[in-house]
């Protein structure tokens, strides 16, 4: 698997999907938001993470962990955010994955690559992109850092749930209940500023959640 950084160029122009969404169905539970996606959705939308559960968002459980995801509709399973030509309502403020395919990320050594999803996007004939250009995120290094640190910081909470349940504790249900519960409350359910710096911001709650489960 050929792996890409930021400066690479990579076949991923798909002429501005040519009214193609398939990239838009189906998906499922998969779409996973992250406190950068909400952030910037809330402050887009004018709703804030609760509005937006109760009809574009759903929750789901990832190994123990439980996550936001974009929601899915109707017998196609439509993301939500498709108006009626089938197009991106949310575009200019897409989630990270969405931003990013037919590209998909890949961490390694507290690394943040690309690696091109060939036989997932339909379209024919794509052009040449540079990664960064192509993902067209703001403060793009400030955001890569962003990107390892929750990446690893849901890894290693995923291994403290499954170790709990491991261990075969009592206490191991209402520990990971209470974890979820703050995990929510700290990055997603607690607005952010739009004042302030996010990435200060996500500093912040990480060292929080961090000191409640004991890395701290």
């Amino acid at each position: 698997m050929r792996l890409y950084g930021e400066n690479d160029m990579v076949k991923v122009g798909c002429h501005d999907c040519a009214g193609c969404s398939a990239c838009c169905q189906g998906m499922g539970d998969t779409i996973l938001l992250d406190p950068f996606d909400i952030y910037r959705l809330t402050a887009a939308l004018k709703k804030g993470f609760e509005e937006l559960l109760a009809d574009c968002m759903e929750l789901s459980v990832k190994e123990g962990l439980i996550l936001p995801h974009i929601k899915m509709a109707g017998k196609e399973e439509r993301c939500v955010f498709l108006n009626e030509e089938g197009r991106c309502s949310i575009h200019v403020f897409r989630p990270g994955l969405c931003r990013a395919f037919p590209l998909g990320r890949n961490y390694e050594e507290e690394r943040l690559a690309y690696f091109l999803l060939e036989e997932e996007c339909p379209a024919k004939n794509k052009t040449k992109q540079k990664v960064g250009k192509w993902l067209d995120t703001p403060q793009p290094e400030k955001n890569r850092e962003f990107l390892v640190s929750w990446h690893y910081l849901v890894r290693r909470l995923k291994e403290k749930i499954e170790a709990l349940y491991a261990g075969g504790a009592e206490e191991a249900q209402q520990t990971v209940k209470n974890w979820n519960l703050q995990f929510l409350h700290i990055f997603f359910l607690r607005a952010y500023s739009e004042a302030a710096d996010f990435y200060s911001q996500y500093e912040e709650r990480r060292k929080e959640m961090e000191a409640l489960f004991g890395e701290n």
